[in-house]
């Protein structure tokens, strides 16, 4: 009778103590707080805050202790999309982000009971009233102006949160169907009457570019054919000039002959006086000189049929060799020039290689000065021919 009390102590001794040492366990347990190197962590005992754990390890009070954890680093909040009205009474969604951070985990704790929820739910409102105070065009093209309105409203409530709002992102505008059916026609509008003003504006270029062309073509065919009509006309000058020459020394001959045949017809007659012209005789004694090489007649008469210094100088008799010099330098350049302009038009530079008509015409006018002298010397040389 006295052996099973002494069995139930024992028992109840040891049962004490297991629990004695789960109590001191869960104790220690509760009374051991580690924060996390990017949290801070509320503290309230009896429901009474205390403070901010920092990162570690903490000790609290156990059992009547709470802690409510606070993430320090930049978090970001989706705005659903929201439906607005814009200024222009044109219905418009949009969506957002915001990215946010906690500054003050104590006003976070108690100025506000779930700060990402109050956030969000003032960014939603906040989008809806930006929208709203814009026409849809301006919706459409001022993404960095809506984000900063958006982040401007939500700074002020914010702050006696705790929280900084960070950034704010409008991720999508989407104006209603209908309104983008007009803008994609209206788009299409203004990208074929862009396509129609090129092709104009190519073909105007075209043809401006043809007839430049042609015109610089012409111009160069009419130079070469005024610097052929020169060069043909300087020939003729020059042929006409020795031929003039030519007759100088054939006239005398062609008198002395008619001379001739006049004193055989005399010699003929009855009459026994002859008056002779002094030209006749200084021609037949220069003649019968150069027939016999004597010195007879040496007579200080007219020379024959030669030229006299006017007229030599209006034939350019003296300058032939000039002359023909400067014909052969003129024609050597000209064809040079027309040969680099050739060039220049093979090549199409035409604007910076060809001059303009005006000096073309007014370089062709200068080179063919010759030629109207050449013409003069012509007509001057068959009227003293004849």
């Amino acid at each position: 009778m006295v052996l099973v009390p002494l069995q139930f102590a024992g028992l109840g001794a040891a049962t004490i103590g297991v629990l004695f040492l789960l109590v001191a366990i869960v104790a220690v347990y509760q009374a051991i707080v580690i924060v996390d190197a990017y949290e801070k962590q509320a503290l309230t005992v009896f429901g009474e805050y205390r403070q901010l754990l920092e990162p570690g390890i903490n000790v609290v009070p156990p059992f009547v202790s709470r802690t409510y954890t606070f993430d320090m680093r930049t978090q970001t909040l989706d705005v659903p999309r929201q439906e607005a009205i814009t200024r222009d009474n044109s219905p418009v969604t949009a969506d957002a982000v915001v990215y946010i951070k906690v500054m003050d985990a104590k006003k976070a704790f108690l100025e506000v009971e779930d700060y990402k929820t109050a956030v969000s739910n003032l960014a939603q409102t906040t989008l809806r009233a930006v929208l709203g105070d814009m026409e849809l065009d301006d919706t459409l093209n001022k993404r960095q102006e809506i984000n900063a309105r958006i982040r401007k409203e939500l700074d002020e409530p914010t702050d006696e949160w705790g929280i900084r709002v960070e950034s704010v992102e409008v991720r999508e505008v989407n104006p209603s169907k209908d309104v983008q059916q007009a803008m994609e026609q209206q788009t299409s509008a203004e990208r074929r009457r862009r396509a129609m003003i090129l092709e104009a504006q190519g073909e105007r270029r075209s043809a401006v570019e043809s007839a430049e062309g042609e015109k610089q073509s012409n111009i160069i065919r009419a130079q070469g054919e005024k610097q052929s009509q020169i060069l043909e006309a300087q020939g003729d000058a020059i042929s006409t000039v020795l031929r003039a020459k030519s007759a100088e020394s054939m006239g005398e001959r062609a008198i002395i002959d008619k001379g001739m045949e006049t004193l055989e017809r005399i010699g003929q007659g009855d009459s026994t006086t002859f008056v002779l012209p002094q030209e006749l005789t200084s021609l037949v004694g220069r003649y019968g000189k150069q027939l016999t090489g004597s010195d007879v007649q040496d007579s200080a008469g007219l020379d024959s049929l030669e030229f006299d210094a006017e007229t030599r100088e209006m034939l350019g008799l003296d300058d032939i060799e000039d002359i023909l010099g400067e014909i052969d330098e003129a024609a050597q350049m000209d064809t040079e020039a027309l040969e680099q302009e050739a060039a220049a038009v093979k090549e199409g530079n035409i604007g910076d290689e060809i001059a303009p008509a005006e000096e073309v015409i007014a370089d062709a006018d200068d080179g063919a000065a010759p030629a109207d002298g050449a013409d003069v010397d012509e007509r001057d040389a068959e009227t003293e021919t004849e």
